[in-house]
């Protein structure tokens, strides 16, 4: 498989679920992977699926990089150029859940999640973009959630942050595809990675009965449309997004 044969691609939050599906699909297609991990505590994950990508025939590495934090974003930016010599894909996949009814989120809570998921890839696209710009080409798939269009009880903050990548993903693709670079986004469905840990199973379970494929979501449904995106077969995508979800909604 080489549909990204010589292509250099950064997955943000790749370090498990969806984002280390998306590094290990990219490197069986070709690509050099950067598998971005938040913090020290994700560094065993970041370092195993390295190794694994490698003993594959892959080349990967990592970068510790909390996606919040502009110096440590450009940084990140900066080290995967300095490596590879080009950045052609940016996923902007790192991402947090929480679920609570809004009277019960705290302030914190709220701006976290904001932080992660829309300041997280607004800082990503902002400090590749004018390498991009500079070559005349490059993908960037930004991961929203079918949510964004469902809405859901008890995720306003979750539902509110993916609302804002759609938007985001929309005004950036006006402004990139003149000047070479397809920006595009997945809305996943609800896929079994550790992001739902956190959710009770009496949700789970009336998520998984609205889906009429009745079952959520492995991460092997969700990464092939990635790789599509990612591919010279996505060149006249501009500013869409896909949503692998089971029927879950239509977009």
């Amino acid at each position: 498989m080489t549909e990204l044969t010589n292509l250099a691609a950064l997955i943000t939050g790749s370090n498990r679920g969806i984002g280390a599906g998306v590094a290990r699909a990219f490197a069986a297609e070709g690509a050099s992977v950067v598998i971005n991990y938040p913090n020290a505590g994700s560094a065993s994950e970041a370092h195993a699926l390295c190794a694994t990508i490698e003993a594959q025939g892959g080349t990967a590495m990592s970068i510790e990089a909390d996606v919040t934090q502009p110096a440590a974003v450009e940084s990140m930016i900066a080290t995967t150029i300095e490596s590879f010599g080009q950045l052609d894909i940016l996923v902007n996949n790192a991402g947090i859940a929480h679920a609570a009814p809004v009277e019960d989120i705290d302030v914190e809570r709220w701006d976290s999640i904001m932080a992660v998921h829309v300041r997280g890839t607004f800082l990503s696209c902002k400090y590749a973009l004018p390498h991009m710009y500079q070559r005349g080409s490059g993908r960037i798939i930004n991961t929203a959630s079918q949510l964004a269009y469902l809405g859901a009880a008890g995720f306003s903050h979750y539902t509110a942050a993916k609302g804002a990548i759609v938007s985001f993903t929309r005004s950036l693709a006006l402004e990139a595809a003149p000047r070479g670079v397809g920006v595009n986004a997945v809305a996943p469905g609800a896929t079994r990675t550790a992001i739902l840990e956190d959710v009770p199973e009496d949700i789970l379970e009336g998520i998984r009965k609205s889906i009429p494929l009745g079952r959520l979501a492995e991460v092997e449904d969700i990464v092939p449309s990635y790789v599509f995106l990612a591919s010279e077969k996505a060149r006249h995508y501009v500013g869409q997004v896909i949503s692998p979800n089971g029927g879950d909604v239509f977009l």
